[in-house]
């Protein structure tokens, strides 16, 4: 059984960077396409940032030069670097995982989430 999770939420002034950490355990045969997405209250959950297996990642305009995604494969983990954080960043985000098990088969998990609130 696979399981997801996510570490380093909490509450930070404007301005300021916290560091997410995801990680897979439980026996499967690779990680594909891995990400974090975001849902802030009474808004829909949306795209934050996604990494390859292969390294190409995808951050939406609106994050670029702010939010960093890389990959730790020896870790089965993904990290995620936020800096210049906002209110508007506010939102309790959510680790993705794709994976492939021993048989082939494509599933796709999610984290439990994380709380991130951006406050004075």
């Amino acid at each position: 059984q696979v399981q997801v999770a996510e570490t380093g939420g909490g509450l930070v002034q404007p301005g300021g960077s916290l560091r997410l950490s995801c990680s897979a355990s439980g026996i499967f045969f690779s990680i594909d396409n891995t990400g974090w997405y975001r849902q802030a209250p009474g808004k829909q959950r949306e795209l934050v940032a996604n990494i390859h297996s292969s390294g190409l990642t995808n951050v939406p305009d609106s994050m670029k030069g702010r939010f960093t995604i890389s990959r730790d494969n020896a870790k089965n983990a993904v990290i995620l670097e936020m800096t210049n954080l906002t209110p508007e960043d506010t939102g309790v985000y959510y680790c993705n995982v794709d994976i492939t098990d021993q048989s082939g088969r494509a599933n796709t998990y999610w984290g439990q989430g994380t709380q991130v609130t951006v406050s004075p």
